[in-house]
């Protein structure tokens, strides 16, 4: 299975790229940043984008899709309507912040909900709804991995003191769709060093001592 990671923009975010080594057909999993050098990555691989995958609206997850899309524009964009909202409202201040301005994507062709399926080739990954970060953020599965955007890291979890933000429903979230994924899943998240869902379940403190970390169960 293809399995890339490129770090982008100035908040370091991973870009993943994930699919099928026969076909060359790939999903692109938050393009957040420097659109044209992911293209023409790409491009140098012979990569076939069938889908642009974006967990939630923050910029530096969504934020080079649009380029992305004009690149392939036979790809699908993939992501949950109400994250999709939420883009726009953000350009007014994405210059002082995100270090430039941006474009907003076009509207999904299929606005995700929980349990969508979306294909690579032979490979198949199930949308998970999660909010909590924000309240259209979804983690896509399959395949031994599971990206999770913003929702879990090494160690952490996202934060949850932003609009849409909310504490308690990013830990149901987490407890309800991620931890009940097999001990070996590999958690690729939105920054940062990947983990297992195991060693999340056993050694994330904000998993194992909720309350103590955050003040509630």
């Amino acid at each position: 299975m293809i399995l890339e990671r490129f770090i982008v923009g100035r908040l370091q975010a991973n870009c993943y790229v994930v699919g099928d080594e026969d076909t060359r057909e790939v999903i692109v999993v938050d393009p957040g940043d420097n659109g044209d050098a992911i293209v023409r990555e790409l491009r140098s691989r012979e990569y076939r984008p069938v889908g642009i995958f974006v967990t939630h609206a923050h910029l530096d997850h969504s934020g080079a899709a649009h380029e992305v899309l004009e690149g392939f524009p036979e790809a699908q964009f993939w992501m949950n309507q109400d994250d999709f909202e939420a883009i726009d409202p953000q350009k007014a201040t994405a210059a002082s912040w995100y270090g430039h301005e941006i474009t907003a994507p076009r509207q999904p062709d299929r606005p995700l909900q929980h349990g969508d399926v979306l294909q690579a080739g032979k490979h198949a990954f199930t949308a998970l709804h999660t909010p909590g970060h924000t309240v259209g953020s979804v983690c896509l599965a399959g395949e031994g991995v599971v990206f999770t955007g913003d929702v879990l890291f090494q160690g952490s979890i996202g934060r949850f003191d932003f609009p849409g933000g909310d504490g308690p429903t990013l830990i149901e979230s987490i407890r309800t769709h991620l931890l009940v994924l097999p001990d070996e899943t590999l958690v690729l998240p939105g920054h940062g060093s990947e983990t297992t869902i195991a060693t999340e379940r056993a050694q994330n403190p904000f998993l194992t001592a909720t309350r103590q970390m955050l003040g509630f169960d």
